[in-house]
């Protein structure tokens, strides 16, 4: 038997190698795929499809005389009966097209063209031309044993529109006993693959087999990607182990020891880095030298920058700077602008507008925001004209052509106030959620718990009957699939369903992330990678202790740490190994897709993974993100608006540092923890408290009191109190109150009219105004008398009852004019009686 091997095909392995680099590689969702998927797509190449091999050669007697012998004899006779009678009409059907042999006349029966769901029309309609019966039944019973005895091989498409429920029992029984017998001891070997994922995955192992030939230690890779490519078009939405046929081919050892751990790597939107060429691209740039002289720019950068920040330069130089330009000045090709033309693009640069839509009617509106990283944008095409002005010294024949006056000047690009505004923010974010921490770590572990409980008890309640959780009455309905990997409840009242499994999951996965982000200040990135060895412990060589430490791998600064575990934090860490760990005690080893670098990561045990489909999967930043959600929403917190409260897992870490500092740890410490490069960051992340300046100030107060002598901040005796007391007696003086400072004599001698620190009551205007009149003659006669020595000291005193009159008048105005607001004072309360201070309530006159 050939089984499906490439030597019997038209073209050779090589041949259809050729033919995959011809034609640019696309994924499942119809993008190009990133370079490092496409060299593998080529390594890994389905098998051809053929058009002759030994069964499909054979006569339609032997065919026939196959199907009825063993293995293909059924043991019932009315089944066997069946199936015979529906091939030999297929078989006389097919040799009515041409062709050397059964799969040539397959394909030009013209079915390849049409659903596989209804492809028994055609045999139907020619039988009954025929005067012969074509009931639906023996025709698809007929299909199915040519199709196990390999007598054709329908395309992928085909058979996926065509879902046979008969055809995996089939290929197990016919085809390979001994393969699909592996193949569930690889299953029952794994306890989170349940019958509800297995047997889609087995169908889709079925498929391969059908449309390739052979048995399950011939399929490919490629054979794989062929068919996950084509379900994933034909059925978007998927179903239940997606990937996880590929998992178990992975599994049994059919493949190289290169082939990639999970499908994923090779097929859907985590599939590598992009070109240079492809970053450009998703911004729709016109064909023309400053579309090429961008990605030249990316290709000479990309060396020395990580991909994140390739992403980023990208997005501003091709999409924000560019794209912008040519969308509103057509034609535009040279980095030489206009001012005008440079500072209408600024002025856009400023707001960027999105589309949002209606949670409740579903509307589509455009709105216009503020851009926050506007200085940021212009530094990077700053950064970009001067990047290429000084190759331009070095390589003038490639850079030289498009050196340029740069239309950004370096006074630009002030971001003072950018950040101020931007820590001023992000410092009222950390006030508002760092004191309802501690009440969403406890609304999280209740709900934990809670939802620990409720799917027990639905676990142990049998289909069809009501069961009771806490103050919920909920009935356990009864399941189209009874072996379905989820428990789901319905409430008798509103008739709604609700996934128990994925309520449990996302609670406890919600706790875990709340406790480890809140405990060690760690980033999502850091949080995803943390694996089961990154516990370690550490002895002290002072006294011996041994002190448990979490290992952070490198992520943003690529330096690895160590974070202090606390009993609490070794509580979490514990339940979550305990809940990933398998039946032998090992945790699984699953692959990991670093989402800012666009690389796959090999198998780690890590912790925050979870089982869908019956397949390990390492946790998205997005789960992340929705557990989080979930968990809020569930806990009722609201903002000081009254809004529901909303957390980002980067929150955590701004609520760690302010906390710690706060706290009593040094700043320099709380660096190294976080694994900032800078200290400044550390402290940017710090919120400012009110409590801290009056601190401050307190301090400031304590220290200049102790440069000061002792003496004065001794407790006075009671003739020191009666003398201050007095000294207020004493100011009262007849024109008004005097202001002089405790214990300090009359600078005027009592002349209080010439005095600034005077404060005249307004009732004491008549005897100013007798003052200045009784001074005003006094100068008269001085004058007339020839008293020069008098007037110069009586002018003195009628200026200063001129300022005095002019204070009053200064008051009265002032007072007429401005608005009296009530203010509370406080009035006891009747009825209170005994030794007890009596309590006082604020009123209002």
């Amino acid at each position: 038997m050939n089984g499906g091997g490439a030597g019997a095909g038209n073209r050779s392995d090589g041949e259809v190698a050729e033919r995959l680099v011809a034609v640019p590689i696309a994924g499942a969702t119809g993008r190009e795929s990133a370079p490092a998927v496409v060299a593998q797509r080529r390594r890994y190449p389905p098998r051809p499809a053929q058009s002759s091999w030994q069964y499909t050669e054979h006569s339609a007697q032997q065919v026939l005389a196959r199907l009825g012998a063993l293995p293909f004899r059924a043991g019932n006779l009315k089944t066997q009966e069946y199936r015979m009678r529906g091939a030999d009409k297929l078989l006389r059907w097919l040799a009515a097209f041409p062709g050397d042999c059964w799969q040539e006349r397959w394909q030009a029966s013209g079915q390849e063209d049409s659903c596989g769901s209804d492809w028994a029309r055609g045999p139907a309609d020619w039988l009954t031309l025929q005067g012969e019966s074509a009931h639906p039944g023996v025709l698809s019973s007929g299909m199915l044993m040519l199709l196990c005895s390999d007598a054709i091989r329908p395309s992928v498409p085909w058979l996926v529109g065509r879902r046979s429920r008969q055809l995996t029992d089939g290929m197990a029984q016919y085809r390979d006993a001994d393969g699909f017998a592996a193949l569930d001891r690889v299953i029952a070997a794994d306890p989170g693959i349940i019958m509800a994922n297995a047997q889609p995955a087995k169908a889709r192992i079925a498929v391969i087999l059908a449309a390739k030939g052979g048995r399950l230690d011939q399929i490919t890779v490629g054979d794989c990607v062929e068919f996950y490519d084509v379900h994933t078009r034909i059925r978007p939405r998927g179903g239940p182990g997606k990937t996880l046929f590929y998992l178990l081919l992975h599994r049994l050892g059919i493949f190289d020891a290169g082939a990639p751990a999970t499908l994923r790597a090779l097929c859907g939107p985590a599939a590598g880095q992009l070109s240079d060429t492809g970053l450009v691209e998703r911004y729709g740039l016109q064909t023309g030298p400053i579309r090429d002289l961008i990605i030249d720019y990316l290709g000479e950068r990309r060396p020395a920058i990580d991909y994140s920040t390739l992403t980023n330069l990208a997005q501003v130089l091709a999409g924000l700077f560019w794209a912008d330009l040519e969308r509103f000045h057509p034609g535009i090709d040279s980095l030489h602008l206009a001012p005008a033309i440079a500072a209408e693009w600024k002025e856009r640069l400023k707001t960027k507008t999105r589309t949002v839509t209606h949670p409740l009617t579903g509307r589509r509106s455009t709105t216009i925001s503020e851009r926050h990283n506007t200085a940021g944008a212009l530094a990077t095409v700053r950064a970009f004209y001067l990047d290429i002005a000084q190759w331009a010294l070095e390589e003038p024949a490639r850079w030289g052509p498009w050196a340029a006056p740069c239309p950004i000047k370096d006074t630009e690009l002030t971001v003072r106030k950018e950040k101020q505004a931007v820590k001023a923010r992000m410092d009222q974010r950390t006030r508002t959620r760092l004191p309802v921490v501690p009440a969403l770590a406890r609304a999280a572990d209740t709900a934990r718990k809670t939802t620990a409980e409720r799917l027990a008890t639905a676990s142990r309640t049998e289909p069809g009957q009501m069961f009771t959780c806490g103050d919920q009455i909920l009935l356990r309905p009864l399941m189209y699939r009874q072996t379905n990997a989820n428990v789901w409840a319905q409430e008798p009242a509103t008739g709604t369903r609700r996934n128990l499994t994925l309520e449990e999951s996302d609670a406890f996965w919600a706790w875990a992330a709340i406790e480890v982000l809140t405990r060690t200040g760690i980033r999502i990135e850091e949080l995803l990678e943390l694996t089961h060895q990154a516990v370690s412990s550490y002895r002290l060589p002072t006294t011996g202790e041994l002190v448990p430490l979490l290992q952070i791998a490198p992520s943003k600064t690529d330096a690895e740490r160590l974070v202090l575990v606390e009993p609490e934090l070794a509580d979490v860490l514990s339940a979550i190994i305990c809940r990933i760990r398998a039946p032998n005690g090992a945790v699984p080893l699953v692959p990991a897709y670093d989402y800012s670098e666009k690389i796959w990561i090999a198998p780690m045990g890590l912790l925050f993974q979870r089982t869908i489909g019956g397949q390990k999967h390492a946790f998205h930043p997005r789960a992340v993100y929705q557990v989080l959600s979930r968990a809020l929403g569930a806990s009722g917190l609201t903002d000081t608006d009254g809004h529901p409260l909303h957390f980002t897992p980067h929150d955590f870490r701004r609520i760690f540092v302010t906390d710690a500092i706060l706290g009593g740890l040094p700043p320099h410490i709380a660096q190294i923890i976080c694994g900032h490069a800078d200290i400044s960051t550390t402290l940017g992340y710090k919120a400012v408290y009110p409590t801290e300046a009056i601190d401050a100030h307190r301090a400031f107060i304590a220290r200049r009191r102790s440069t000061r002598p002792g003496e004065e901040y001794r407790t006075p005796t009671d003739e020191e109190w009666d003398a201050f007391l007095a000294h207020f007696e004493r100011r009262k003086v007849s024109l008004g109150t005097c202001a002089r400072p405790f214990n300090t004599p009359c600078i005027h001698e009592h002349a209080c009219v010439r005095c600034p620190l005077l404060r005249p009551e307004p009732t004491q205007r008549p005897r100013l105004e007798e003052i200045r009149a009784n001074l005003d003659a006094r100068i008269a006669e001085a004058q007339r008398e020839g008293w020069l020595g008098e007037i110069e000291g009586l002018h003195v005193s009628l200026t200063g009852a001129h300022n005095k009159l002019a204070q009053l008048d200064a008051t009265a105005h002032r007072h007429a004019t401005s608005i009296n607001l009530p203010t509370p004072t406080f009035a006891h309360i009747a009825g209170r009686t005994g030794n007890a201070s009596p309590a006082a309530t604020p009123t209002t006159p």
